[in-house]
């Protein structure tokens, strides 16, 4: 097994090196979604911009708002076995929609649903075969 020692002044980086990784994973998966369906629309102005501004909002919700979401619906989603899990999700593209305005749109609950479901399988798919293999993560040698 691979083991790696970083120094503690370079951790600060490494963490950032690892957040940006993420962030730009998550914006092409947007952006590839948002092709996708036409039901859900960012504007690709400067190069795919808001992709990357939408993957941020997201990325800081996530932090925020996403854990007290959790806890608050826990007694619902404890009664629909899990089900109730991905309109949290919902919920954070409704609100990063919210905030962009016009340069994200997504129609509709259902649909925001079924997005919300694939955007997630898409991360994970990305997560295990994507990054971290780049980061190191994961590989045992």
């Amino acid at each position: 097994m691979k083991t790696v020692i970083i120094n503690n002044s370079r951790q600060w980086f490494y963490n950032f090196y690892e957040w940006l990784i993420y962030l730009f994973g998550h914006a092409i998966i947007l952006i590839t979604v948002a092709v996708l369906f036409d039901s859900f629309y960012i504007d690709n102005a400067y190069f795919g911009l808001y992709g990357l501004i939408a993957a941020v909002i997201i990325s800081i919700l996530n932090v925020t708002i996403k854990p007290l979401l959790i806890i608050l619906t826990l007694p619902i989603t404890t009664l629909t076995l899990g089900l109730f899990y991905p309109f949290i999700n919902v919920l954070i593209l409704k609100i990063t929609a919210f905030i962009l305005g016009d340069y994200f749109i997504i129609e509709g609950v259902w649909v925001a649903f079924f997005i919300a479901v694939i955007i997630s399988l898409m991360n994970i798919l990305m997560d295990n075969l994507i990054i971290k293999p780049i980061l190191g993560k994961g590989v045992t040698v």
